[in-house]
């Protein structure tokens, strides 16, 4: 079973694109800080990368930006390739199925204003 949930930070914002068999992709990584501390007495970081395909990509691309939190549930993949320099790389990426975006909405955004707000008339209210 390749199975992995994760909790964690977006350390930048995402990066989109489509492939060349025209399916949409959103890649981004996420820091996720250790539970026990170092020689140190410092928590180390992980920092972990994360794809999303198709509708999760497009909706990742829309609603993530940098220092979000978001649980994620997918699957672990390796892989290889030959680097310009003749060396084999080997990259491990987090296959995203799910995403759940923690941090709420709007609480990276400028908040409304309190004295743009307009006043409700209760009489207009269908449930009073």
């Amino acid at each position: 079973m390749n199975k992995v949930f994760l909790i964690g930070n977006l350390t930048k914002d995402t990066e989109s694109g489509t492939t060349n068999n025209g399916i949409n992709y959103c890649r981004f990584s996420i820091a996720i800080q250790r539970r026990f501390k170092n020689a140190d007495g410092e928590n180390g970081v992980d920092f972990l990368n994360i794809v999303a395909w198709r509708g999760l990509a497009d909706t990742c691309s829309k609603y993530l930006k940098k220092g979000n939190k978001v649980a994620i549930v997918g699957n672990i993949q390796n892989r290889s390739y030959d680097a310009d320099d003749g060396t084999k790389r080997y990259v491990t990426d987090i296959i995203a199925e799910e995403v759940e975006f923690l941090t709420p909405k709007g609480s990276s955004e400028k908040k409304e204003q309190v004295e743009d707000l307009q006043p409700v008339d209760d009489d207009t209210l269908p449930f009073w």
